[in-house]
């Protein structure tokens, strides 16, 4: 019998992650008393401290602080600036070429 990969939500982690620091409990009591398994709740917190805000993004979507999405944006747009002087390199051989 196979048991399904239980999910949380982003604002159920940070409410375990913030009673996990200030509870005089605990990881293991306070995760015993959600439901859930301590292994998490102790990736939970790790991933808090280093991530604060942009920890748990969520189905894949990761929140990317604002110099990633810099970095991504610029990024796409050079991809898109090479392919453009790609094209126009070619067209100039083509046009430079002399007739037959």
């Amino acid at each position: 019998m196979t048991e399904s990969k239980r999910t949380y939500d982003e604002q159920f982690k940070r409410e375990a992650v913030e009673l996990s620091f200030n509870s005089d409990k605990t990881c293991k009591d306070i995760a015993q008393d959600l439901g859930i398994d301590y292994n998490a709740l102790i990736r939970w917190r790790k991933e808090y401290r280093d991530n604060g805000n942009l920890a748990f993004p969520g189905h894949g979507k990761q929140k990317l602080s604002p110099e990633e999405e810099e970095i991504k944006r610029l990024k796409k747009e050079l991809r898109i600036v090479q392919e453009e002087r790609d094209i126009l390199k070619k067209a100039v051989s083509i046009f430079s070429q002399k007739p037959r």
